[in-house]
């Protein structure tokens, strides 16, 4: 029964329409494996009744969607009506929300069942997921025979771990910097950050608005393919929504990249990158070029500046977001002294509800929004994020087609390694990610190799905006190529 659990999307949708398998035995087969996988720490709100209930309706349904009766795991940031909706922050301790997120609702309309929600970091802020009031999220892959506990990235580490680890058959994640393609890199599976606009943000805990992009963590490229459709469409509850036809995704997959025009930039050659990290990008150039992609060297020249540009503006609009968590409407509230007045209220509730990270990220984001440095840092900032974006569309209108790039600097690194470390270290595992965020371009994760330790190691595509599809496949083609079959060894 448990093997159940290992079926990608694709299979288990084929099997449960040949009548091979229900989806209430899918269901059970990972609640099973959920429950036995606890120090992996990646599932923070099971929904047992729910899944089975929403299990048995899909066994009863004659015409569901591709999704009809396959289990998920759900990021704790994303609004499910009646269950718990934390963000792994204290201060929404006990928060159920009333209303359903509309990617949630989709999801849910075309069959799928909620295992539970998964761990994160605290209202996606963090890349190895140390900052969740549940725990550290553990990445189920380990070095050799090292016991050493691992990252699974962050801020969408447990979904990450749990599809890695075949809790679930996807999960959905949301990517601000880099959350869904740095954690599918540390854990040897696929993530699609989708165009922003692509995916609605209605119900959607947000960190920041103008660079958060919801989508599919999956075990490879078509299962990303799959729920990528189902998340996507226009939304009127949100207003940066993009009303665009959603095209067939998985219809795309042909794997046929004659023709293509992949860049290669420069300016993501960094000082000190490691020899693997540099030989999986150059394996992954040869791949796409045998596959009958013509090869590009681009520039990309503003890109030194996109992380300290991030690091102003991701903080900003989280400190404009964040200021509702008052302890006025719902979640936490501090108990007070005699004689506490609203204003101490305020201090104490934010001071215990939030974790160190998230009150370092509203400080920085409070003091860049302040009348005197708004414009030395914000706008500069804003000014800096048009010429990111300005970059990729010159090379774009000059007949790339996508973009090959390193997911990370690394592969999984130990959990409290970066402990007392400068913050500024751990910002640098976002350093090929966040562009494609400030440009609002899609970006994709696929595995592609190990390295010396059997880590698992990712590279990233980026591509045109709205033409997913097109991403998809040549990712499609990057891991036919790549064949990366590895899974981690069972130890949890």
């Amino acid at each position: 029964m448990s093997e159940l659990s290992k079926l990608k999307i694709s299979e288990a949708r084929d099997a449960l329409k040949k009548g091979e398998v229900t989806s209430v035995e899918l269901t059970e087969a990972c609640l099973s494996e959920i429950d036995k996988a606890g120090t992996l720490n990646a599932f923070v709100h099971k929904t047992p009744e729910v899944a089975l209930e929403q299990a048995k309706a899909a066994d009863a349904r004659k015409d569901g969607g591709d999704l009809n009766g396959i289990p998920l795991g759900i990021k704790d940031l994303f609004c499910t009506k009646g269950v718990a909706t934390q963000a792994a922050s204290g201060i929404l301790e006990g928060f159920k929300p009333e209303y359903e997120s509309t990617v949630t609702t989709q999801l849910f309309g075309q069959g799928a069942v909620m295992l539970g929600k998964l761990n994160m970091d605290e209202f996606a802020m963090g890349s190895s997921n140390e900052t969740s009031v549940y725990g550290n999220a553990v990445n189920p892959w380990k070095r050799g025979n090292d016991a050493a506990e691992l990252t699974p990235g962050g801020s969408s580490g447990g979904s990450a771990s749990a599809v890695a680890a075949d809790l679930c058959l996807g999960a959905t994640g949301t990517d601000t910097g880099g959350s869904i393609r740095q954690p599918a890199a540390f854990a040897g599976i696929t993530g699609i950050k989708p165009t922003y606009g692509r995916v609605s943000r209605w119900g959607i805990v947000a960190f920041a608005s103008s660079l958060d992009q919801a989508g599919p963590m999956t075990k490879d490229v078509r299962d990303s393919a799959i729920m990528l459709n189902a998340m996507s469409g226009h939304d009127p509850k949100d207003s940066t929504s993009a009303d665009i036809a959603v095209p067939d995704f998985e219809a795309a997959l042909t794997g046929d990249i004659r023709g293509k025009v992949i860049g290669i930039p420069k300016e993501y050659r960094m000082d000190g990158m490691p020899e693997e990290i540099s030989k999986l990008w150059a394996d992954g150039t040869a791949m796409l070029k045998d596959a009958g992609a013509e090869i590009r060297d681009i520039t990309l020249p503003h890109t030194k500046y996109a992380l300290p540009a991030y690091y102003v503006i991701a903080p900003a609009e989280a400190s404009s977001n964040l200021a509702r968590y008052d302890g006025v409407r719902f979640g936490h509230r501090a108990k007070l002294d005699a004689g506490d007045g609203i204003t101490e209220m305020y201090e104490k509730t934010r001071a215990e509800g939030f974790g160190h990270e998230v009150q370092n990220r509203v400080m920085i984001g409070t003091y860049v929004l302040s009348a005197g440095f708004y414009d030395a840092y914000y706008n500069r900032a804003r000014k800096v994020r048009a010429l990111i974006k300005r970059d990729f569309e010159n090379v774009f209108a000059d007949g790339v087609d996508a973009i090959l790039t390193p997911a990370t600097p690394s592969s999984a690194f130990e959990l409290g390694a970066m402990k007392d470390a400068d913050p500024v270290q751990m910002y640098l595992n976002d350093v090929f990610t966040v562009t494609v965020n400030l440009a609002g371009l899609p970006g994709v994760a696929v595995p592609a190799g190990v390295d010396k330790d059997g880590l698992p190691l990712g590279l990233q595509l980026i591509g045109r905006p709205w033409e997913e599809g097109e991403l998809l496949n040549t990712a499609y083609a990057l891991e036919k190529a790549a064949q990366f079959v590895a899974k981690p060894s069972r130890w949890w």
